[in-house]
């Protein structure tokens, strides 16, 4: 066998290898469907695979997650918004296309879209003012998505020229927007703590509003309500025996409340070696098993803390006010949770 031909049996082998196994089982249990990945191991892997199941706005009841060396292995009991299990062929196909792939599609029909991030103080009236100012430059807003946490305000708004209906590329038409929303988003005393940024860049839009209020150190602002009853309890221990830390979450159970926490441990360059997640009526009961990227478990108390501290305002944004703008620039939605 020639060498070339060899070096192709090799790289098939890889992609063999590295290519993620996926099977979608029915029949073992009787209440939800089973979703089994196995993979090499990747830092980000694990958000991946929940990343894909949440978008579908799938239920994880339970999940078991393991790496053995540098395997990954899980299984995700999931669940249709009505509890009932998955039966429709083009979901599963869906499923099961889009956990084989190494680099899963972040897109989300994004795509010939300007992305705005917006960064700042939330006040009474500041949405009608940004997307007054879109208007007025001629932008169409396609889509949005805004998360207010602690009196602060993060925003992804999708947009394309109203008259091309393309991209926004032109660098002075950026400049303009920017200056704009700028001026909107400082008001009369918010001055150095705004963030206003427009890229082409494609991102998934939850993950992003996340790393914008973690850079925004929102876990580290004193909380605008009061402690509430059902607020999440996060504990840190280490297994100094193996070398894991141990992280566990107890909070009120909700959708995509597993992809909050991966989300912010992976973004805090942490690894998930081992999970076990629970639900039982309306509580949630996360288990991790956890080290640095390079290979160490949490060494500080304050790293203990801010830990804490960042899992659970991973858990409460979402259940903070999160408006969302619709296909219609006209029409302006606003999600209230219970408090």
């Amino acid at each position: 066998m020639e060498w070339h031909a060899c070096l192709d049996e090799y790289e098939k082998l890889v992609i063999r290898m590295n290519t993620p196994r996926v099977v979608i089982d029915n029949a073992v249990c009787p209440t939800a469907t089973l979703v089994k990945v196995d993979s090499a191991r990747r830092h980000g892997i694990l958000l991946d695979a929940v990343q894909v199941l949440t978008d579908l706005d799938l239920s994880i009841k339970k999940a078991y997650i393991s790496s053995d060396g540098q395997w990954f292995m899980d299984v995700f009991h999931v669940t249709d918004l009505n509890g009932n299990k998955l039966t429709d062929e083009s979901v599963i196909n869906y499923i099961e296309r889009s956990l084989e792939t190494t680099h899963p599609d972040r897109s989300h029909g994004f795509n010939g879209l300007t992305a705005l991030e917006l960064m700042g103080t939330d006040r009474v009236g500041l949405l009608s003012e940004v997307f007054a100012v879109l208007a007025d430059l001629q932008c169409n807003v396609v889509d949005a998505k805004v998360w207010t946490h602690n009196g602060r305000i993060a925003s992804l708004i999708y947009v394309k020229d109203c008259n091309s209906g393309s991209p926004i590329e032109d660098s002075q038409q950026i400049d303009r927007i920017e200056a704009r929303l700028r001026n909107v988003m400082k008001g009369d005393n918010d001055i150095h703590s705004v963030k206003t940024s427009v890229s082409l860049a494609v991102t998934h839009t939850e993950r992003r509003l996340h790393q914008m209020m973690f850079a925004d150190r929102d876990y580290e602002r004193k909380p605008i309500l009061q402690h509430r009853t059902d607020s999440p309890v996060v504990t840190v221990q280490n297994w100094v025996e193996r070398g894991y830390s141990v992280v566990n979450v107890q909070c009120k159970d909700r959708t995509k409340l597993l992809f909050d926490v991966v989300c912010t441990l992976t973004d805090m360059q942490y690894v998930v070696f081992h999970a076990t997640i629970n639900t039982a009526g309306d509580k949630a009961y996360l288990e991790f098993y956890i080290r640095h990227t390079d290979g160490t478990p949490i060494s500080s108390e304050a790293e203990r803390q801010r830990v804490i501290q960042c899992l659970q305002v991973a858990v409460e944004r979402r259940a903070s006010e999160v408006y969302f703008y619709s296909k219609s620039f006209l029409y302006l939605a606003v999600e209230s949770l219970n408090f």
